[in-house]
């Protein structure tokens, strides 16, 4: 006897969007380039210099000099299974931080934004909110549907970026990996395709102009406009 078993919904005409190419367009107050360790690394070691913490959770560095931060990035950006940007700061013309596609499968559908690195000079700025913003844009625009952020559990202030960004909250991989000698659980976040129109008008809301006073103050905070977006907080926030 065949029994009813459900089945997920369909996706008709579902057509895998193209991989992640070229320069990323239409920042008021960064651009994304390609990064390319001729045109950026010394800039950009030049902006991480003295900030080892930045490290703490990456699987590389720090990097003692500029020579050997050459090398990585050299190195790194003929890996084809991830695509770094530099973010460059438009006020000043300078690059001041990465951020990187990768886990990038068409075929899913899915695409994750990780290896995200700015200099103090671009933290906590509305530019550094408008490189995020303009990364998530292009994937929903290109047609993927989930759009990833995971980062070590114990790294409370990317878990608190992931939430004030609009990504849901969907647990924590335990031991998911080794990283320099040390143990470490993976908290997964993730927007769908459904969510952008409204998680994309809270960022517009956001990075207007108008939403800051003339002391540069946010009137409205990114997080309320986007709590309403996601379907699951982050419990390592709510203690």
């Amino acid at each position: 006897m065949t029994q009813d078993r459900p089945l997920g919904a369909p996706v008709p005409d579902w057509t895998p969007p193209p991989r992640p190419a070229g320069p990323i367009e239409g920042g008021r107050l960064v651009r994304l380039e390609p990064l390319d360790a001729e045109a950026h690394a010394a800039l950009l070691f030049r902006a991480f210099e003295g900030e080892d913490w930045l490290w703490d959770y990456m699987p590389y560095g720090p990097f003692s000099s500029a020579a050997q931060y050459h090398r990585w990035v050299r190195e790194t950006v003929g890996d084809p299974s991830h695509l770094f940007y530099a973010i460059v700061d438009l006020e000043t013309g300078r690059p001041e931080g990465v951020a990187s596609y990768l886990r990038i499968a068409p075929e899913a559908g899915s695409i994750e934004v990780g290896n995200i690195c700015m200099g103090p000079a671009l933290q906590r700025t509305p530019a550094a909110t408008e490189a995020m913003y303009l990364m998530m844009k292009w994937a929903f625009e290109a047609g993927y549907r989930r759009y990833e952020w995971k980062c070590n559990a114990l790294n409370l202030p990317s878990r608190r970026a992931a939430q004030r960004l609009g990504f849901s909250y969907e647990g924590v991989f335990r031991q998911a990996l080794v990283v320099k000698g040390r143990n470490r659980d993976t908290a997964w976040f993730a927007c769908i395709d459904s969510e952008w129109p409204a998680l994309d008008q809270a960022f517009r809301v956001w990075l207007d102009p108008a939403n800051f006073d003339a002391s540069g103050q946010q009137r409205e905070r990114l997080s309320d406009l986007t709590r309403l977006v996601r379907v699951a907080g982050d419990p390592a926030l709510a203690r």
